[in-house]
């Protein structure tokens, strides 16, 4: 019988997603978002929420498409409210906005509950033992997701999070969610199977002395 897989959605998305990709979607969103917030001021505050939630969708989805362009990965053309996607490895990305703490707007987007469907090949990778007969994935899901206080009386103009998700395929739930500021560092940590060579049995303290008689203890 196969032996479960080892692997883990975090490791999938360090190997296949750049850390110049993350680093720069995240920079871009906060850029978008200020943009947005900046050319919003002035409107009436009747108007102001519903102004703010839209450009913040329209400056973001561009600093979003310039980003994958610049960093090679393959963003689909701006065109109305269409969704922009790109890919970097077996990942198509996208993006959405979200208040904090309310994670089911998401799914009002039934082109991202599509797009979603490609996670039902990882996700054994949440619970591997049940599943020995994991083949790694040719396509997979990743959302990067900006959260919004909710008010424009607190960081109206940047998100209070911007995190880096990985759906179910039916959209109802997270197989792997993080901010990107931890995620980040998953960079600098050595895989389990490095750090498994890399590691030298260590002698006793005695080991190797040898008595007059040049035997070894």
């Amino acid at each position: 019988m196969a032996k479960p897989t080892k692997d883990t959605i975090p490791d999938l998305l360090v190997r296949n997603l750049p850390r110049e990709v993350v680093l720069g979607v995240e920079e871009a969103l906060v850029v978008g978002a200020q943009r947005a917030y900046a050319a919003a001021r002035g409107m009436d505050d009747g108007h102001l929420p519903s102004v703010v939630g839209q450009l913040r969708h329209f400056h973001m989805n561009e600093a979003f498409q310039r980003t994958l362009a610049v960093n090679d990965g393959a963003p689909s053309p701006i065109r109305g409210n269409a969704i922009v996607v790109g890919r970097t490895g077996v990942f198509t990305l996208a993006r959405f906005n979200i208040k904090e703490g309310i994670w089911t707007n998401g799914r009002r987007s039934q082109t991202r509950r599509q797009m979603s469907m490609a996670n039902q090949a990882i996700e054994p990778l949440v619970q591997p033992e049940l599943f020995a007969d994991y083949v790694p994935p040719s396509d997979a899901v990743a959302f990067f997701v900006a959260c919004f206080s909710g008010s424009l009386q607190i960081h109206p103009d940047s998100p209070v999070s911007i995190q880096i998700a990985v759906p179910d395929r039916n959209m109802e739930g997270w197989l792997f969610r993080e901010p990107i500021d931890a995620f980040l560092k998953r960079y600098d940590q050595k895989p389990a199977t490095m750090q498994d060579d890399l590691a030298m049995p260590k002698l006793k303290k005695n080991s190797g002395k040898q008595d007059k008689d040049g035997t070894t203890q």
